[in-house]
């Protein structure tokens, strides 16, 4: 399986005439009120299970209790899976070998048929419509689970870069693991929203 291409769907608001006597346009809808579509929308999208794999320590509560909320509203599209690895299982002060073993734990949770998504800051920029594009377009790969990986405070190791079947990034920021996983789950959540033309519950 190879990286998907996906494509920005947006579009410019047209400038209002200024030409005396032309019919006034009505004016341009706030972006709030923009509809978000994503190629999907609409359509039947297979709801492939997802699982999300994360590296870190014990989570804080408050970030575990809106990790639930979001696998909550997500159950009403696809079954999800949250997985959290363990940091560092070799205790060792070596960054080298502490990411190598990371990697090795992340690649024993993966299978052959998964459809692999990797969060780095090296990714590709993506909006919410892509990632409905995203689900979308894995859901016809023939695989049998989509799959986010988020690694540790050092990044994922080397093999699990290459296993990836698409690499994005949700933030040019560089993000603490537990603030991605929120991120992330929100994301999908909103994606789903979109593929199903619903409006967004916060």
């Amino acid at each position: 399986m190879g990286v998907l291409p996906w494509s920005c769907r947006c579009g410019l608001n047209p400038t209002p005439s200024k030409n005396r006597g032309a019919p006034a346009r009505p004016p341009p809808p706030h972006p709030a009120a923009r509809v978000r579509r994503s190629k999907y929308t609409g359509q039947s999208v297979r709801a492939m299970p997802m699982r999300v794999l994360t590296v870190g320590k014990k989570r804080s509560q408050g970030t575990q209790l809106l990790v639930e909320e979001y696998k909550e509203k997500l159950g009403h599209y696809c079954d999800v899976e949250d997985t959290l690895i363990k940091s560092n299982p070799k205790l060792t002060s070596d960054v080298k070998v502490q990411i190598e073993a990371e990697d090795a734990s992340m690649m024993q949770q993966l299978k052959a048929e998964d459809f692999v998504v990797v969060l780095d800051e090296n990714g590709k920029d993506v909006m919410s419509e892509q990632i409905a594009d995203l689900i979308g377009d894995a859901g016809n790969t023939g695989s049998s689970r989509l799959t986010f990986c988020i690694g540790g405070p050092y990044g994922l190791g080397i093999q699990v870069r290459e296993r990836a079947d698409a690499t994005i990034r949700l933030s040019s920021l560089v993000l603490n693991h537990q603030v991605a996983l929120i991120l992330l789950m929100e994301q999908l959540y909103r994606a789903w929203t979109i593929i199903k033309g619903q409006k967004y519950h916060h």
